[in-house]
C-alpha cells in the first residue's frame, strides 16, 4: 500500500469514527430528552405542585448503564429522604434560621456516614433540607416534604425505566464527538 492509499484509509476511519460518535450523543440526547418529558409529564398528571423536580432528578441520575443509574438513584433516594425526614423534624421544633440549617446541613453528614452512604448522599440530603427549611412557602414542612419526595421518585422510576427499555450500548456511552 502506498502514502495515498494509507492516508486515504485513515481519513476513512476518521470518518466512520465521528459518525459513529454522533450517533451516540444523538441516541443519548434523543433517550435523556425523552426521559425528561416523561418525567414532567408524570409529575404534572399526580399534580405535583414543583413537577419540576422529576425530570431534574432524571437528569441528575441517567446515565448510560443501568448499574450505574441504580447507583445514583439509590443514593439520591436515600438523601432525599434523609433530608426530607430530617428537614420536617427541624423545621416544625426549630425553624428555619441560618444557624439550625448550618447545625443541620453538619448533622446531615453525620448522619449519612452512621448510614454508610457516600457524599452523593449528603449532598441530595442537604439540598433537599434546604428545600424544605429554605424556600419560602405557606404550605407545612411534611407537605413540602412530601411533594419533593414524589417528585424524586418519579424522576428515578423514569430514569431506572429509561435504563432498562433502552440501554446505550457500553463502548458508545463514552464516545464524544471530535472537532
Amino acid at each position: 500500500m502506498n502514502a495515498l492509499d494509507e492516508d486515504m484509509a485513515q481519513a476513512a476511519i476518521a470518518v466512520n469514527q465521528t459518525k459513529a460518535a454522533w450517533q451516540a450523543v444523538l441516541l443519548h440526547s434523543a433517550r435523556t430528552a425523552v426521559a425528561a418529558v416523561a418525567s414532567l409529564l408524570a409529575a404534572q398528571c399526580c399534580r405535583l405542585p414543583e413537577s419540576y423536580w422529576a425530570p431534574i432528578t432524571t437528569l441528575v441520575i441517567t446515565q448510560s448503564s443501568l448499574r450505574t443509574t441504580l447507583v445514583v438513584s439509590g443514593e439520591r433516594f436515600m438523601g432525599t429522604v434523609l433530608g426530607a425526614t430530617v428537614g420536617i423534624i427541624v423545621a416544625s421544633r426549630f425553624g428555619d434560621t441560618w444557624l439550625v440549617f448550618g447545625v443541620t446541613v453538619f448533622v446531615l453528614g453525620l448522619l449519612t456516614a452512621i448510614l454508610h452512604s457516600d457524599r452523593s448522599a449528603y449532598r441530595f440530603a442537604g439540598v433537599t433540607l434546604a428545600i424544605v427549611l429554605l424556600v419560602p412557602r405557606t404550605g407545612a414542612p411534611w407537605l413540602i416534604a412530601l411533594h419533593r419526595f414524589a417528585g424524586v421518585c418519579i424522576g428515578i422510576a423514569v430514569a431506572l425505566a429509561l435504563t432498562v427499555l433502552s440501554p446505550e450500548p457500553e463502548e458508545t456511552a463514552s464516545l464524544t464527538p471530535q472537532k
